[in-house]
């Protein structure tokens, strides 16, 4: 088949296009690289420097393209409260230019990469997909009002509501990037700032589980759906977890809440069981392992690199 990735150079998009390659897809990449990253690319991928705003991006669609995978974002919370006009910019205004080339070139469905954070603070635990969507941010309130579009729009589409996703690749600071921000500190003798009393619960998912349940919603689905484990973590958990990964001492210091952020938070997945046919498969520790890893031999290769 053949596949527009959106934000194919980034954490979450780049294994996705992983997964694609792997399975013999055409894949075709747009990327602006404000987040995303030239080593992040899968080389079998046909990649555009492009933003989801240009009106360029109507020749690639004119390329039948057949399934569109949207990660492309804006996705900082804290640069949406500071500039929630380039937030919507992008979120919204990239959005709708990529829904409106799916309807004129009728592509076959629309898989758009959707966020916890449209759901605010929960009313109850864990959180459903009829749950009420109140987000707490401009992040939040760009990511919801897009669903609401396909909502409307008449397309096959799917909106993947992803819970606090983690891995290699990811950057420090994205949206719910705790775990790539503690690995970069730990990994550097850094130390770990802890907002509030670290009691604040999070649905942690391996990056390779969200891709994998990206390419599900590919073949089966349409609606939204939530996407995590089921289990809920806290933060003070994840630094005991990291602490028994890493002999290193880890240095921990409390920090203020910050504004926006939401205590508690994690997913009811049966939806995506029972219809997707997917389920996140990697533990927490194991996953843990595999990004501290990976974050360890880039620290490496580029100490090694600043040496020559």
């Amino acid at each position: 088949m053949k596949i527009l990735v959106t934000g194919g150079a980034g954490f979450i998009g780049s294994h996705v296009v992983d997964f694609l390659v792997e399975r013999g897809d055409d894949v075709v990449v747009v990327d602006n690289l404000s987040t995303g990253k030239k080593e992040n690319l899968n080389p079998k991928a046909l990649f555009y420097k492009l933003d989801i705003n240009s009106e360029v991006l109507e020749e690639i669609f004119k390329g039948s393209i057949e399934i569109v995978i949207h990660l492309a974002a804006q996705v900082s919370v804290s640069k949406s409260q500071e500039n929630p006009a380039q937030d919507a910019f992008v979120n919204i205004n990239g959005s709708l230019n990529l829904i409106n080339f799916t309807k004129k070139y009728g592509v076959e469905k629309f898989i758009y990469i959707n966020s916890a954070a449209i759901f605010g603070d929960p009313h109850y635990l864990p959180i459903d997909e009829h749950h009420p969507r109140n987000p707490k941010a401009n992040y939040g309130i760009s990511k919801k009002v897009v669903e609401d579009y396909l909502k409307l729009s008449k397309i096959n589409y799917v909106s993947l509501r992803l819970a606090n996703v983690y891995g290699p690749r990811q950057i420090a600071e994205a949206e719910g990037g705790v775990v790539a921000i503690f690995s970069k500190a730990v990994i550097n003798g850094e130390t770990v700032f802890i907002h509030g009393d670290g009691e604040q619960t999070r649905d942690f998912i391996f990056v390779t589980d969200a891709a994998k349940a990206i390419i599900c919603a590919m073949d089966s689905g349409r609606g939204c759906f939530n996407i995590g484990t089921g289990r809920k973590t806290t933060i003070n958990e994840l630094i005991k977890i990291i602490k028994s990964i890493c002999p290193s001492e880890i240095h921990e210091q409390e920090a203020p809440v910050r504004g926006g952020d939401i205590h508690d938070s994690f997913f009811e997945v049966g939806k995506a069981r029972e219809f997707l046919e997917w389920e996140a498969e990697t533990s927490l520790k194991d996953g843990l392992k595999e990004t501290i890893d990976y974050e360890r031999n880039k620290t490496k290769n580029i100490r090694s690199n600043l040496r020559l």
